[in-house]
């Protein structure tokens, strides 16, 4: 969430810089086009002279639930017993602790997430991604080093298996997290990605995580990478103007309402249900539903998030909180969205 909210600002505040400042809006060469100038994002995927796939551009990947829960697709009991633990710590904590609140990386295949740019020649694929990270991905051959000295973003190598591109990492550290509601993974993870540019606009990507001192079992999740062309990347420097940490303020009492839970009666909650558009922020609707007695939200980058309920209209979700608000009659009419970026509003259709 805190990604796709930095992502809007980011353009916004590029549009708003002196064209001869930016090339936010020179197109892209090299792109097939229609007679109006519009990119032909389905045409078939673009090759190299040698014949290799051109994994070349810029992409946007919204992995949606997997950037708070990274770890939903496995089972209970899959989760090691002191890796469960930390994950509940830090779920509690409302993940105040996370790495990147501190400008620190993150793993580095994780960087998949969100906007990139990637830049393919003959021995390196390296990705640049919209937080300032990169990844060398050695594509000349050689294998990964056999007992590396830990670091943030590990090491990757890639080979190419047919039209999809293979990259293995180790060697990462154990301090970064897997996702914002805190899965933790110790030195001995491993992640294989698979990288397939199915038309100029459209590229999947599936990523393994393997990490058996923290988790029982290997587990894939897969996003799709869509192209963003006629832009660029623009300059994004953590900790300028921070005014994040000001806003990590949790109280015990907080925290306790989080592990205890208030119960609101089902006939209140199912009022919540329908569509919710953002104010001023664009993209597509956010919906709320109710399963059994659980509210669930479905934003518009995709995922399905629980709404922890703090009071009969003041809910929190991933640790973050989110108030609706009611009319006359006791029916919403929007919701408050809180970040450490700000509030966020949202009308109700």
């Amino acid at each position: 969430m805190k990604r796709a909210v930095v992502a809007v600002a980011l353009v916004v505040i590029g549009f708003c810089a002196p064209a001869s400042a930016q090339w936010l809006k020179d197109k892209t060469p090299g792109l097939p086009r229609d007679k109006d100038g519009k990119v032909q994002l389905d045409a078939p995927a673009p090759t190299l002279p040698n014949g290799t796939p051109d994994l070349s551009g810029i992409w946007r990947a919204e992995p949606g639930g997997y950037l708070d829960n990274i770890a939903v697709d496995l089972k209970p009991g899959e989760t090691l017993p002191w890796a469960e633990a930390i994950f509940k710590q830090r779920s509690e904590q409302f993940g105040i602790g996370h790495p990147i609140y501190r400008c620190m990386p993150e793993p580095g295949p994780l960087t998949s997430f969100g906007v990139f740019k990637v830049l393919q020649t003959a021995g390196t694929i390296g990705i640049l991604a919209e937080s300032g990270t990169y990844r060398n991905i050695l594509t000349d051959g050689r294998d990964l080093p056999v007992d590396p000295n830990p670091t943030w973003s590990g090491y990757s190598v890639g080979r190419w298996n047919g039209d999809t591109f293979v990259v293995s990492s180790a060697g990462f550290n154990d301090q970064t997290w897997l996702d914002y509601s805190g899965h933790p993974h110790t030195e001995a993870l491993r992640i294989t990605e698979r990288f397939r540019r199915r038309t100029i606009g459209e590229m999947d990507i599936q990523i393994t995580l393997e990490d058996p001192k923290a988790y029982a079992r290997p587990w894939t999740i897969a996003v799709t990478a869509r192209l963003i062309p006629d832009t660029e990347l623009i300059e994004f420097v953590c900790g300028e103007n921070e005014k994040s940490v000001q806003r990590f303020m949790v109280t015990d009492a907080e925290r306790q309402r989080v592990r205890v839970g208030h119960v609101v009666p089902r006939t209140v909650l199912s009022k919540f249900e329908g569509t919710y558009v953002m104010e001023g922020r664009g993209g597509g609707p956010w919906v709320v539903e109710l399963a059994g007695d659980v509210l669930r939200m479905k934003p518009p980058a995709g995922g399905t998030y629980e709404l922890v309920p703090d009071s009969n209209t003041v809910f929190y979700i991933t640790g973050q909180r989110l108030e609706f608000f009611l009319d006359a009659s006791g029916w919403p009419t929007h919701f408050v969205f809180t970040i450490v970026e700000g509030d966020m509003k949202a009308v109700r259709k």
